[in-house]
């Protein structure tokens, strides 16, 4: 049973999301976008990312990143970079400005899809507000697949997913 651990605000500096888009027409069967983090994995995709330099203590984590535009949902999987870092060939990349991000730690099986449920991201949302803090539905939020909290699984079996929103 997924549990929240920690429930905190950083702040992030002006940042480049480089990866690859999706839509809700990307979702397989399952209504998910598995296909594609398995794909990255097996492209080595993240490796290319990696080349790219980073911002020591936060391009070191994979992302899964989201908002709602105009054109409807859009999921990107990718990671944070300076502003000015290159994007390799093949990539698309998004600014997303500085400000206060709402981080929840979720504790709990990531075998059992439990950690990437809407009730995950509801019982994030539901922290934030008890913090007294505020996100745009619109805004950017993020799963943060931290090493070792999300790559080292405990005597449980268990990992911890970063579930993060911007804060208005």
């Amino acid at each position: 049973m997924m549990k929240i651990v920690k429930v905190y605000k950083e702040s992030m500096p002006l940042v480049k999301l480089i990866g690859k888009r999706y839509t809700n027409e990307d979702r397989n069967e399952s209504g998910t976008f598995a296909d594609y983090w398995q794909q990255w994995f097996r492209e080595g995709w993240f490796d290319i990312l990696n080349q790219c330099g980073n911002i020591p203590g936060i391009s070191d984590d994979y992302l899964g990143v989201m908002r709602m535009t105009d054109d409807g949902f859009e999921y990107w999987i990718g990671a944070f970079f300076s502003p000015d870092t290159e994007v390799p060939s093949g990539f698309d990349a998004v600014e997303i400005h500085a400000g206060d991000v709402g981080v929840c730690w979720i504790y709990g099986n990531d075998q059992s899809g439990e950690l990437y449920s809407m009730e995950a991201s509801d019982m994030s949302m539901a922290a934030f507000s008890e913090q007294g803090w505020n996100f745009s539905e619109n805004g950017w939020f993020f799963e943060r697949y931290n090493c070792p909290r999300f790559t080292e699984p405990d005597e449980n079996g268990n990992v911890i997913l970063d579930i993060c929103a911007y804060l208005i």
